[in-house]
């Protein structure tokens, strides 16, 4: 099976309001998919499902072929999971912190110390391994949450735009991490404020008002626009004007 994330009609709902809407998504193993759209458009709670953090209202997810409603013991250990505001602790340092997530993973020995060194070396971060987190730049502490979440060797990354506010070069050293992280093995779910970045993607979803208006590589979301900020307008706009008529209509 070549699809390591599979969602099934997958909905949400917070009483009234319809936060996802009937979305289903085949992810391939060791692929970087973008979920890329307007603010409130349901990127957040997709990736809190996908995740194991809410329940979905209706539809199925399943990661590696396990529920994730059912069988959530065994998929936590399966993924990584970074939200907007990660919780580092900005009082111990880059090294303490660290520490703490392979604590929690009952990580030791040898294999501790070859873990810190790796990721803390794709990060770029040994030279600051004595620095505490809240002193870090806005960049730095996006790259030791990203570290955090690798220790236990996550087959999935499950990333909430995590560039968000951060500065163009970092921008660009986190996403260097990413493709070494995809060229690993890891299957990488990312949501995105940034439309350049969508381009660094293996395949995107457009989501509008809770729904997946389309998904495809770049090259075919871009379609004959110029850019994937065009064909984003566009299709959100034919969306919002059949959604008009619709309302219109009744």
């Amino acid at each position: 099976m070549n699809s390591i994330v599979q969602l099934k009609d997958v909905s949400k709902d917070y009483g009234p309001v319809r936060a996802v809407s009937q979305v289903s998504l085949e992810i391939s193993r060791g692929n970087i998919f973008g979920l890329i759209g307007s603010d409130g458009a349901g990127k957040s709670t997709l990736l809190r499902m996908v995740a194991t953090m809410i329940p979905p209202s209706s539809g199925q997810i399943f990661i590696d072929g396990l529920d994730v409603r059912r069988e959530k013991n065994r998929v936590k250990p399966l993924i990584g999971y970074m939200p907007q505001r990660f919780g580092l602790y900005r009082d111990l340092t880059v090294g303490e912190n660290l520490a703490f997530f392979m604590d929690i993973f009952g990580i030791s020995g040898k294999e501790r110390e070859e873990r810190r060194e790796l990721y803390l070396g794709f990060s770029n971060l040994i030279p600051f391994i004595d620095r505490l987190a809240g002193d870090l730049s806005g960049g730095m502490r996006q790259k030791l949450g990203l570290a955090c979440v690798l220790v236990h060797h996550p087959k999935v990354l499950l990333l909430d735009e995590p560039t968000n506010g951060v500065d163009p070069v970092s921008r660009q050293e986190f996403w260097e991490i990413l493709q070494e992280m995809r060229g690993m093995g890891i299957t990488i779910m990312i949501s995105t404020a940034y439309l350049e970045e969508g381009e660094m993607c293996d395949h995107l979803a457009i989501m509008h008002k809770s729904r997946v208006l389309a998904v495809g590589s770049p090259e075919e979301i871009r379609g004959r626009k110029p850019d994937l900020e065009e064909a984003m307008i566009s299709r959100i706009g034919a969306v919002d004007e059949e959604l008009a008529h619709e309302d219109f209509r009744f």
